[in-house]
């Protein structure tokens, strides 16, 4: 069979038997174009190790229409979408590589990047609660911190999505797993008084102002968008002089490191996260371990010191 026949079988049974979200399901498509790009519409048994090596220093080599470059985590990115779909290709008994023949590059992870208690006290201070935009901004914000939420899962509350009496709720995350969110006492009473500001009845939780942005009051009308939520977070950051970049990501890292920080289990952040691996959570033990090292030296004693 050809490789573009079996992409689109594969595209089908990440959607109906993977359930996986259909940004996933996009860029695999995309990473697998890409092998179509390079090597022409092959027959899959044409997939060789030869063929794969070539991929990848073409691949290290790519340039898009504006002349950017692959990042070698892209790279990556390319050669677990082609093991995922060679895996597919097994399953169905479709005689082609196997997925353990590609060898993923050892990447190190960035710096996990996250703000302090004096940066998020600034943060907070320079939004001006005295209009909606700035309710909707401190709240956005607020919310953001407090429940470690994707931006991707923030843009999508609906106003009957959080229970503010109980504070928490649940979302559907990556990989489509529902997973339990908490909101803490100050997210709340951010979230109130947005709400209790707005005169609108449209369902989206955080909503876009200005122009004919206002006329319709049904739907997801003037629902903000995770690039809206990006710009928002930005622009405040650099109001609060924190140079560091700052992105709603930055936001779920503070959470996440303020927990492990109070003590927090790295399981139990691992599903506050929403993480399916608890190796991805212990990126932010790099962070934690020098504080736990300060709290063993500032409380233990030895026998000998009594």
């Amino acid at each position: 069979m050809y490789i573009s026949e079996l992409i689109v079988d594969f595209l089908e049974y990440l959607e109906v038997e993977q359930n996986r979200s259909q940004k996933t399901s996009e860029n695999y498509h995309l990473y697998l174009n890409r092998l179509v790009e390079f090597a022409g519409d092959i027959k899959i048994e044409k997939v060789t190790n030869e063929l794969v090596r070539k991929w990848r220093l073409w691949l290290a080599r790519y340039k898009n229409e504006q002349g950017d470059e692959l990042s070698t985590t892209t790279q990556t990115y390319h050669l677990i979408a082609l093991r995922s779909f060679l895996k597919f290709c097994s399953k169905r008994s479709i005689g082609a590589l196997t997925p353990e023949k590609i060898e993923l590059p050892r990447i190190k992870r960035k710096q996990v990047g996250f703000l302090n208690e004096e940066e998020l006290t600034r943060l907070f201070a320079v939004i001006q609660p005295n209009s909606l935009i700035g309710l909707r901004d401190r709240a956005i914000i607020g919310l953001l911190y407090s429940s470690g939420l994707r931006v991707s899962e923030l843009v999508n509350l609906n106003r009957d999505s959080i229970n503010l009496k109980h504070r928490e709720f649940t979302v559907r995350g990556k990989g489509q797993k529902d997973r339990p969110v908490f909101v803490s006492e100050d997210g709340v009473a951010l979230i109130e008084a947005y709400l209790q500001a707005r005169a609108d009845n449209l369902r989206p939780l955080f909503i876009r102002y200005g122009g004919a942005e206002q006329v319709d009051n049904s739907g997801d009308f003037g629902r903000l968008t995770p690039r809206s939520i990006q710009r928002i977070v930005a622009h405040y950051a650099s109001i609060a002089g924190i140079t560091k970049k700052v992105t709603p990501h930055t936001l779920r890292h503070s959470f996440a490191t303020g927990l492990l920080m109070h003590g927090a289990d790295l399981r139990s952040v691992q599903t506050m996260l929403g993480h399916s691996n608890i190796a991805t959570t212990q990126i932010y033990t790099h962070v934690t371990d020098p504080h736990l090292k300060e709290v063993h030296q500032r409380f233990h004693k030895s026998p000998e010191a009594e």
